[in-house]
């Protein structure tokens, strides 16, 4: 096993700072970004200098092994300045989390070349496995793959089946680099420099320790394995829908700040006002706005401490408290989508202007918000059905 020497790891402050750093550079490159549908490796380079993809590796690995509310903090905190960027590092983080649930050998492989290995993946099983000596031959074809063009790894959802193509189970692969290739199939208005594009894998040979069955994960029946690690004792769904909530609170605070910035020095059109600043109207709808997304933190800040405070405890969430976790989600989510639409009507139509970042931000935040994994109407029925006892269930991820 490859161990790095913690004496001279990052905190997370740390990290915060060097990001705030950093702002100037990401949002200079968020432009090309966007255009170029990947983040540019500079800001890449700058984020694993930072610290950025550490967060939740493990510490043995040279990893921080802090907590899903401090991923929410870095990952806002670049969405600040880009919001494919902290997509990328989002996903490349909760894809890391994933790994490090389950304890043999193949996160030592993951970290081999140190802390800052990325990992694309997406959890739909999109390819089959069959069983062959010594491990398992895997075929797929996985879209909507974050971080793709960067990572490393890719870890995905796949059918276990037999001979006769009859489904034995849901498990999860881990593929490196070399074994899947990347498909430009990514085209899309919104969110375009989180590469989500299409990991395929052909017929690649995966040894027994990285492939493994996903039902036990989905129970809880991983937190045993780690009674030392608070981080990997969180319940699995939680932790996943509420870690992409960063980047949505950190465009909303970044599309806030810009019309307040511009409101001094930008007139109401067709009025006699000539300071945005100026008038009450304006003022009542950048409150409204700021509240929406003090509400979208409130709900999403809560979710993470909620996933910590089990963990912590060793408990498995039942599943109203996991159910009521996917309600914050949906909050989250619905608040900043309501908060951008506030701001663009008060910031007025310039905000669509090709030069102005109120349209990227505005189309990144909806494109995220859109995630399969965290539909705001799917977990509001969650929370619902749950709130009203009734068992039968439209997804399995709560």
């Amino acid at each position: 096993m490859t161990t790095v020497d913690n004496s001279r790891t990052e905190t997370i402050e740390d990290v915060l700072a060097r990001i705030d750093e950093l702002a100037p550079l990401i949002r200079r490159n968020a432009a090309a970004s966007d255009s170029d549908r990947r983040v540019p490796e500079e800001t890449i380079d700058a984020l694993k200098e930072a610290g950025a993809f550490r967060i939740v590796v493990p510490r043995r690995f040279g990893g921080l092994e802090t907590s899903l509310r401090s991923l929410l903090d870095v990952t806002s905190a670049i969405a600040e300045a880009d919001g494919g960027a902290a997509w990328v590092v989002t996903l490349s983080n909760t894809n890391g989390w994933l790994c490090a649930l389950h304890p043999g050998r193949s996160l030592d492989e993951v970290y081999a070349n140190g802390p800052d290995a990325i990992v694309t993946g997406v959890l739909a099983p999109s390819g089959k496995v069959r069983k062959v000596s010594g491990g398992y031959r895997v075929s797929g074809r996985w879209p909507y793959s974050s971080a793709s063009l960067h990572a490393d790894w890719s870890t995905d959802g796949a059918l276990l089946v037999d001979d006769d193509d009859q489904v034995l189970d849901q498990v999860a692969v881990l593929v490196p680099r070399a074994d899947f290739r990347v498909e430009d199939t990514w085209y899309v208005a919104g969110m375009r420099g989180s590469g989500s594009n299409t990991v395929v894998v052909e017929d690649a040979f995966v040894p027994e320790h990285r492939v493994v069955s996903l039902g036990p994960y989905m129970a809880g029946e991983y937190i045993a394995d780690h009674p030392d690690a608070p981080l990997y004792r969180g319940a699995m769904t939680p932790f996943m829908n509420t870690s992409i909530m960063g980047a949505q609170l950190g465009l909303g605070r970044a599309a806030l700040n810009l019309v307040r910035t511009k409101a001094a020095e930008k007139a109401l059109a067709y009025t006699t006002i000539t300071r945005q600043a100026d008038s009450v109207a304006f003022q009542m709808l950048v409150a409204e706005a700021a509240m929406k997304i003090e509400t979208a933190h409130l709900h999403a800040y809560r979710a993470a401490d909620d996933v910590q405070a089990y963990a912590e405890a060793g408990v498995f969430p039942d599943l109203m408290a996991r159910a009521r976790m996917r309600g914050d989600t949906a909050i989250t989510l619905r608040s900043i989508n309501e908060a951008l639409n506030i701001l663009l009507n008060a910031h007025g139509a310039a905000a669509f202007a090709e030069v102005n970042a109120m349209q990227r931000i505005w189309r990144d935040s909806n494109v995220g918000a859109r995630h399969a994994v965290t539909l705001p109407h799917v977990s509001m029925e969650t929370y619902g059905k749950a709130l009203l006892g009734i068992p039968e269930h439209i997804t399995p991820l709560i």
